[in-house]
């Protein structure tokens, strides 16, 4: 058990880790992926760096930081994240599953909307990025997933006691390693139905029917999280109070999710915010018990 579990390790998670581990909590920070900062090739903006620096040694820097002080961080595709019966927050990858009394969503929004004609025309009707949120409206019913790693097969486990069949397309992607699903690797070319979506057409003129698909491209991102436990959004950021809460208790969100100036300051002093905001949520809770 963890007093805080962080989601994200570029600065606004990271700076939650330093917060938390400082005022003597145990903190898990997990990430997967490239962070949007490691693309940066020079950032002269930020404070202190009087020749810039480039935005992977800053990513590198913070996350040998947080170790130095005796955060735990692992390489690891977070997958799910729901609250147990516990009220502490569960969270999945690949490798297992952690438990923590706060849950910082500090991911960035890595959501992907993929370019396929008709996937905007279907979105709530027939299209979904959330197997929890919406799986239960496609009961006995023929859904597809829409991608290729870990995530989508997540995504496809969620849906298999719910769906009457569940099958994977990888949008001209290499097929995952499975043997549970139904697998199709053609590059799709369209969605279409009436009122709501019917089927999904193959370049190669092939064509399946569907009750219903849900987008899992690539990694899950903040938004998709935040649909699983509830959290209110705003378009594809997360709504937050002034101390980086959200609507469901013990949760916070810093950094690029929140939406704003997409700045490295910005993102720290969020990530400061919530590191604070979970420990002081922990306390209070301590002294009703």
């Amino acid at each position: 058990m963890y007093d805080v579990i962080i989601i994200g390790a570029g600065p606004a998670g990271i700076s939650a880790s330093l917060y938390a581990k400082r005022a003597n909590r145990s903190v898990l920070v997990l990430y997967s992926g490239e962070s949007q900062i490691e693309k940066a090739h020079l950032i002269d903006n930020y404070y202190g760096f009087k020749g810039g620096i480039s935005g992977a040694q800053l990513y590198s820097d913070g996350i040998e930081q947080a170790k130095a002080l005796g955060v735990e961080v692992l390489n690891e595709e977070v997958l799910n994240a729901v609250m147990n019966a516990s009220m502490n927050y569960e969270i999945s990858t690949k490798q297992g599953k952690y438990e923590g009394k706060t849950l910082i969503i500090s991911t960035g929004n890595k959501r992907l909307k993929p370019d396929i004609k008709g996937v905007d025309d279907f979105e709530g009707r027939g299209i979904s990025y959330c197997a929890i949120c919406d799986g239960f409206f496609y009961r006995k019913k023929n859904v597809a997933v829409i991608g290729n790693e870990d995530y989508a097969l997540s995504e496809a486990d969620e849906l298999e006691h719910i769906a009457g069949s569940v099958r994977i397309f990888t949008d001209g992607l290499p097929a995952p390693e499975t043997e549970k699903y139904e697998v199709v690797t053609g590059k799709i070319k369209e969605f279409s139905g009436d009122a709501k979506l019917h089927k999904i057409e193959l370049e190669d003129g092939t064509s399946y029917d569907v009750d219903g698909a849900f987008i899992a491209q690539g990694s899950a991102g903040g938004a998709d999280f935040a649909k699983k436990l509830g959290i209110v959004i705003n378009g594809n950021n997360i709504k937050t109070a002034d101390d980086m809460s959200t609507n469901v208790p013990g949760v916070f969100a810093c950094g690029n999710i929140t939406g704003g100036l997409l700045q490295v300051c910005k993102a720290v002093y969020e990530g400061a915010q919530a590191g604070l905001s979970a420990v002081n949520y922990i306390k209070s809770k301590e002294k009703k018990e």
